[in-house]
């Protein structure tokens, strides 16, 4: 499957969750917007860049680009252009992660926990999975 099937194939799995949570999702037209989808809130939009995720060779964490390539421009951060990964990991499993909560070029959320039972520091994906985000929990990124 190649990067732009992935990439879509992530877009719609998130918003087919979107809508299924009951919220009004917004589809920018064409493709030179800085993100993938918008979470209609009333009063406040949030911008969505959606990303395929893949397992690390063990499997205990998952990981995803954090950086977009511009043609020419080099790896660009997506602070100010959007304000969470929608992230899509096969076959079912989905997750919104703020982009504050992310740094470097990849991110990463653990889904299983390290073998030195580590948690300081560390980000679990669980708690990033799409239904735990309240509206409350979502309009506060805007803040």
């Amino acid at each position: 499957m190649g990067t732009a099937t992935k990439g879509n194939a992530a877009e719609a799995r998130l918003l087919a969750e979107l809508v299924a949570l009951g919220y009004d999702v917004l589809v920018p037209f064409g493709g030179g917007q800085t993100y993938d989808l918008a979470l209609d809130l009333g009063d406040l939009v949030l911008k969505i860049q959606c990303k395929a995720a893949w397992l690390t060779a063990g499997g205990s964490c998952l990981m995803f680009n954090c950086r977009s390539t511009d043609h020419g421009r080099g790896p660009q951060r997506y602070e100010g252009p959007a304000d969470v990964f929608g992230v899509f990991l096969p076959p079912d499993s989905v997750y919104l992660v703020p982009l504050h909560r992310v740094g470097g070029f990849v991110g990463r959320r653990r889904l299983e926990p390290t073998r030195n039972n580590q948690k300081r520091g560390v980000r679990f994906a669980p708690q990033y999975e799409i239904g735990q985000w309240t509206e409350e929990k979502l309009r506060a990124l805007s803040a």
